[in-house]
């Protein structure tokens, strides 16, 4: 299985955002996290599709798109067009939930599918074998800087179960107050694919990467 960082740009300082990035690149960061909030999902509003298509070029990294908006479907295209390698939309967003994953495959790119703290993780079930990531949120979506939510280790364990019950190397991201000092404890729960913004962006990001990555590194 891949371990891989995704710093997300939403705890970065965007006077120097090329910069910050290039940091994690080259102390192995292999994706970008790019948080979209419109304020109707989650109560802040981020960015969109004008900030990803000007980072775009400034990085090779993989560029991991979590919208945290009402029906995404709508914006999928635009994202593909923007620079996106993957989308990941969340399961309470959707009103078809199906026919926005197959959107999402249809334009090229890795199919995501996140649940809230609140989600049970049956929700996922039915689309287990249609996508290539589950995203478990470990705060409440719409704002950084939360304290992890213990029990989400709970579910990380039971999707991870449910994949392995399908022979399914689907990866598994894990969003939302993730830092050193508890990356191992999602790692072993089963999770492969760590956010963090305040962790990585809040101080030197180059360091702050290599610090993780040497954990993920541990369990390859």
């Amino acid at each position: 299985m891949n371990y891989v960082l995704a710093p997300s740009i939403l705890a970065a300082d965007f006077k120097v955002l090329g910069q910050e990035m290039k940091k994690t690149e080259d102390n192995g960061a292999e994706y970008i996290h790019f948080d979209v909030m419109d304020g109707m999902f989650v109560p802040s509003i981020s960015f969109g599709m004008p900030v990803m298509a000007s980072i775009h070029d400034a990085t090779e990294q993989f560029m991991d798109a979590h919208l945290m908006v009402q029906e995404p479907i709508r914006y999928v295209e635009a994202f593909q067009k923007a620079g996106a390698d993957s989308v990941t939309v969340h399961v309470e967003a959707c009103e078809d939930v199906k026919a926005t994953l197959n959107k999402i495959r249809e334009c090229g790119m890795k199919v995501g599918l996140s649940i809230n703290p609140e989600t049970d993780v049956k929700e996922v079930v039915p689309y287990l074998e249609e996508v290539d990531m589950i995203l478990v949120m470990c705060v409440h979506p719409g704002f950084g800087g939360q304290k992890f939510i213990p029990e989400s280790l709970d579910k990380i364990r039971a999707i991870r179960v449910m994949l392995n019950e399908k022979n399914l190397e689907t990866d598994i991201q894990a969003d939302g107050g993730v830092y050193v000092e508890n990356v191992r404890e999602v790692l072993d729960a089963g999770a492969n694919v760590i956010v963090a913004g305040s962790a990585v962006f809040r101080g030197d990001a180059g360091e702050n990467t290599a610090k993780f990555m040497e954990i993920l590194k541990s369990y390859e």
